[in-house]
C-alpha cells in the first residue's frame, strides 16, 4: 500500500485499486495540495494496465465536506491570477477523473458537500450509504459549483442542476439515487459488500471491452445519429470482434468455458 498523510491508495492481486481520502479529523476536506496528490494517483491507475477497477472511497464518517478551511482563507486573498490557475488545476484533477479508461466506483457516506460531489458525479457509478447527505453549498460563500458543474449536470440533468445550485439545500441519499448521482442507496453495512457485488461483475468481463464500452458513452452521447455516428459504431463493435480478446470471449461463450480473464 502506497500512502501520504492524507491519501491512500491499495491495488490487490485482482487488479482492484481502492484510493481513500484519508483525513477524517476534518471531514476529508481537501486542499491544493490533496489535489495534486489525487491527479497524480488518478493519471497513475489510468496508465497502469494490470488495474481492472477503481473505487473511490474515503476513511471516518463523512465522504468529504468540500474545499479545506485553511485552503479557503489562502484562496481568499489570492489575485484573479492565482485563482485562475488555482481553478484549472482542479478542474485538470476533475476531468482525469472523469476519463479514466477503467470503471470507476464511488462508495459514499455521511456528508458529501462542494466539490465531493464532483468527486461522484465523475465516478462511473456511486453507492451510498442511505444516511449520506449531499449538497452544492458554493452559493452560500458567494461562490458557484464551476469547475464541477460538466460531471455534476451531466449526472443530474440541467433542470435539477438548476435548483440545488441555486439554492444549496441538502438533499438526501434517496433524492440522490432518484437525481441519478447515486447508483444506489443501502444501509452502511450493505456499502462494501454492494461494492464488491459490482466490482465482482466487471471482473467477469473482458477489460479491453470494458474500456471500449466506457469511450462508447462519450463517443455516443449527445451526438446526432448520423451517417458518421453509425459508421463510427460499427467501426468499433468490428475491431472488438476480430481483436484477442474479443475472438476469446466468443470462442469461450461457444465452447462453454470461462474466458482467460476471468480468475478463479
Amino acid at each position: 500500500m502506497n500512502q501520504t498523510d492524507k491519501v491512500l491508495l491499495s491495488i490487490d492481486a485482482r487488479g482492484v485499486a481502492t484510493v481513500t481520502l484519508n483525513q477524517p479529523e476534518i471531514h476529508n476536506a481537501f486542499d491544493d495540495k490533496l489535489i495534486i496528490q489525487l491527479t497524480d494517483i488518478f493519471t497513475s491507475i489510468g496508465q497502469n494496465e494490470d488495474i481492472r477497477v477503481m473505487v473511490l472511497a474515503a476513511a471516518g464518517k463523512s465522504f468529504s465536506a468540500g474545499a479545506n478551511l485553511n485552503w479557503m482563507r489562502r484562496m481568499a486573498s489570492y489575485s484573479y491570477e492565482q485563482n485562475l490557475a488555482d481553478a484549472n488545476v482542479l478542474a485538470n484533477m476533475f476531468f482525469i477523473l472523469n476519463t479514466i479508461d477503467k470503471p470507476t466506483i464511488a462508495r459514499v457516506q455521511g456528508a458529501a458537500f462542494g466539490g465531493a460531489v464532483g468527486l461522484i458525479a465523475c465516478c462511473d457509478m456511486a453507492i451510498g450509504s442511505k444516511l449520506s447527505k449531499f449538497c452544492l453549498s458554493e452559493v452560500k460563500l458567494g461562490l458557484a459549483p464551476a469547475t464541477i458543474s460538466p460531471y455534476v449536470i451531466d449526472a443530474i440533468g440541467a433542470r435539477v442542476a438548476r435548483r440545488y445550485f441555486t439554492t444549496a439545500e441538502v438533499f438526501s441519499a434517496r433524492r440522490a439515487r432518484r437525481l441519478g448521482l447515486l447508483s444506489e442507496a443501502v444501509v452502511e453495512e450493505e456499502l462494501d459488500s454492494t461494492v464488491e457485488n459490482l466490482i465482482e461483475h466487471i471482473l467477469k468481463n473482458s477489460p479491453a471491452a470494458v474500456r471500449a464500452a466506457k469511450q462508447l458513452v462519450f463517443d455516443v452521447q449527445n451526438k446526432p445519429i448520423s451517417e458518421e455516428l453509425l459508421a463510427n459504431t460499427s467501426k468499433t463493435i468490428a475491431e472488438l470482434r476480430v481483436s484477442e480478446q474479443g475472438q476469446e470471449g466468443l470462442n469461450a461463450f461457444l465452447q462453454k468455458r470461462r474466458a482467460k480473464w476471468i480468475k478463479e
